[in-house]
Parts: structure tokens; sequence; C-alpha cells
């Protein structure tokens, strides 16, 4: 197992340049199932998630190079529709081979995805989706077994119940190798969305509106065979969490490689709670008041709207901010395992009685405690706590948190934390 030590009380001040985004990667690489040719990817973080994907990809058949934060994919010369179910059960990204394995094949089985564990995660809009579009789908035990007709994947119109982001993105994937067009309505709209539709465009897709909630899809049932070169959209929720560490500290950040418009829903709380922020076309700037204003009621929303995997985060800033302040949870119903832990640190939070809104009375200092990560943006949350908090903190399950940060120790190291991996 391996856990952070944290001693607190450090201001976070510095520069840095923010990586490429998680949730913009992992689709990505499933799509790169799609392609005969050679695939290259710039700027890849080399997190857990990405290696776990990385495996799927070798398992079923891909030769990959990963030099730095550049991946090379090699086209597979015999294509499996076996999903290997170590790495699958342990991220829940690995749902989009679905889609891309039944456009390529016209096959898959794949066990259950895993992931962190947010509560109630259905991925009955996966296959009602892929289903409208010809797949035939069935489950036993902890696999779920899929196969097309034989004339492959039809285009068709599908409407989401929610504009859920893994759906749309597997439903994406999938439709740029069925027949016929295919149009998916109640879309998710979030930059992750628009930078798998604009990697599948490079590989020869017809896409029309990714980034709005109606999305075109022509397509042909052909091939893809075209050496392609993409950078993944740097990863805004990082940029955001090291924003709030500065928030949090009393410091300053300038982060670089980032795009403000994309960081808008969240930064327009960090102005209201009493920082200063400055931004160009791809540099954030970000000065911190002596001590936080309170934020209202911050509703987390589909985007463009707050984002979910920043709420946690901004529970614990707001958990030393001045006054009353209020989280309402709309997307996922489990993610309150930081109230608890941020709790054993002195913060005053309780849930009220639907379990989906936070009420957080601000204290003046937090303190060192040994804390634990139940999931990536839980253990984000407590590090940026125990850098505010008096004495020494411990965060265990360090797992959670290398599935979505690169090397968190290294950045916030070289913003002036004190802060160590350690494995036990």
């Amino acid at each position: 197992m391996r856990q952070y030590r944290i001693c607190g009380g450090k201001r976070i001040s510095g520069e840095l340049a923010i990586g490429g985004a998680k949730n913009a990667v992992l689709p990505i690489l499933a799509a790169a199932c799609l392609n005969k040719s050679e695939t290259t990817i710039h700027n890849c973080p080399r997190i857990s998630d990405a290696f776990d994907t990385i495996k799927i990809l070798e398992g079923i058949g891909f030769g990959v190079e990963f030099l730095g934060n550049t991946l090379k994919i090699h086209p597979a010369k015999e294509l499996s529709h076996e999903v290997p179910d170590e790495c699958a059960t342990k991220m829940r990204s690995s749902i989009l081979f679905m889609g891309a394995l039944l456009g390529q094949t016209g096959k898959v089985n794949l066990a259950l995805p895993g992931g962190c564990n947010l509560g109630e995660r259905a991925i009955d809009l996966h296959i009602k989706g892929l289903e409208a579009m010809g797949a035939k789908i069935h489950q036993e035990g902890n696999k779920l077994f899929c196969e097309t007709e034989k004339q492959g994947l039809c285009g068709t119109k599908i409407k989401l119940d929610t504009a859920s982001v893994g759906a749309t993105e597997n439903l994406l994937i999938a439709a740029t190798k069925a027949k016929g067009e295919t149009v998916i309505e109640n879309a998710a709209r979030e930059p992750e969305v628009v930078d798998l539709a604009q990697f599948l465009k490079k590989m020869g897709a017809k896409i029309r509106g990714a980034g709005t909630g109606t999305i075109a899809i022509s397509g042909t049932g052909g091939e893809f065979n075209k050496e392609i070169t993409h950078e993944i959209i740097p990863d805004r929720i990082v940029a955001g969490t090291y924003l709030v560490a500065a928030a949090m500290t009393g410091g300053y950040v300038r982060l670089t490689n980032v795009r403000p418009f994309d960081l808008a829903p969240f930064t327009m709380y960090l102005s209201e709670m009493g920082c200063t922020l400055r931004a160009s076309h791809d540099t954030v700037i970000l000065h911190a008041p002596q001590r936080l204003r309170p934020a209202g009621r911050i509703v987390t929303k589909v985007h463009p709207g707050f984002p979910t995997d920043m709420q946690a985060q901004f529970a614990a800033a707001l958990s030393i901010a001045e006054k009353r302040s209020e989280i309402t949870e709309t997307i996922f119903e489990g993610r309150s395992s930081h109230v608890q832990e941020l709790r054993k640190m002195g913060a005053n939070i309780h849930l009220t009685a639907d379990k989906q809104t936070f009420v957080i009375d601000g204290v003046r200092r937090l303190h060192g405690a040994t804390v634990a990560a139940h999931d990536l943006r839980c253990g984000a949350a407590l590090i940026l706590a125990a850098l505010a908090a008096d004495g020494e903190t411990i965060v265990q399950n360090a797992e959670f948190v290398e599935r979505g940060y690169e090397s968190i120790e290294n950045d916030l190291t070289a913003l002036g934390a004190d802060i160590r991996p350690e494995t036990i």
C-alpha cells in the first residue's frame, strides 16, 4: 500500500505546466483500436489508468511504445475480441472498448468495468445505445458478451436519458464504423468528448456537432488506415486541483499549458471566494486572499456546469473559508466519502437528509490526521486539506490518486509543498 506524508502550513507558490487529461486520453486509446495504421499520441499522462489501458491494447494484439509522454500504437496483426479481465475490472473506462471492438471486429467479451466507487454508475445507456445500433448483448455472471449481426452496426437515432460522457463516447466510437448516419441526442458536451471527436476525424470519421447536445456521425462501415498524430488536451481537473491548492494556502500559482475557457465553470467560484485570477490564451494565474470567502451554493452539473470531478476539492477549500457554504452533488450519489475524512481533520461538514448536499461551516484551521482516500478525487481533496492543515497528515491509499495525477508529489513539491510518497 502507498500513502502520502504531508507537513502542512507551506504556501503553495510558483509556476507549473499542466499535462494531458486523463478523461481525454482513455477514450482516445480505446478509439485507436479502429486504426489499422500507426497512431502517435503526444501529451499522454503517465498515470495508472493509462498504463492499465495500454495493457488492454497489448492484450488484444496491439504493440505499444510509451516513451516520456509520447505513446506509439502499432496496429494489431490479429485483433482479439477478448478484453483481459484483470485490466477491465480496474477502471470504468474499459467499457469504451465495447464500442471500439464491436465496430472493428463485430464482437467483444468484456468483464464489467471497475474504477472508483461513486455509487450507482449504470452502463445501461451504453448497452441500450449499442443495441439500438444492432448489437446483441447479454450478461453471464460478471461478464458481457456482445456481437453484431453479419451486416455489422447500423446507424440510427439515439436519445440519451442523461448526458452521460461515457455513453456519448462509446456510441461516438462505435458509430464511426456503423453503416449510415447515427445521431446522438442529449449528448455530453465536455471538452474531452470534443477531443475524442477531433481524434476520430483525423482517422477519417465524419462527425458534426461535437461539443453540442446533438452529434451526427456519418458512418461508412469501411476501414481506417491512416497514420495519425494527436496531442491530448490539458487536464482541466488537475489544473483546478492546483489552483485550489494555492487558494487554500494563501498562495500564488501560474499554470501554463491550460485552456482557460475549460476552467471557467469553477474558476468563477474561486473569484467569488476572493481569489484574483488572470488568464491568457494558455495560462492562468491565481493570487489567493488571506482567507477564502464562502461560495454560497455550488451545484454540480453536466458541462458547461460545475464539474463533479472538482466537487471534493472545493469541499476541502470551503471547509476553511469564512461562514457557511453548500455543495449539492447531482451527478454521482455516492460521491461523499471525502466528508467523513475531512471531519477527522476538524472540518465542520454535515450532509442533508438526502445525502446529496454538504453544508460546510468553515473553520479557521484544519489539523493533521491519518485519513484514507476512497476514490481519486477524494484523495486529491485530502491532499489539499493536508497542505493547509497544522501538523502532519498521512493520506492512505495513494493508488487512487495515481489513477489520475502524474506524480502529484513532484508537482506540489515544485510549488513549495512538503509531501512525500511512502510504500508500507
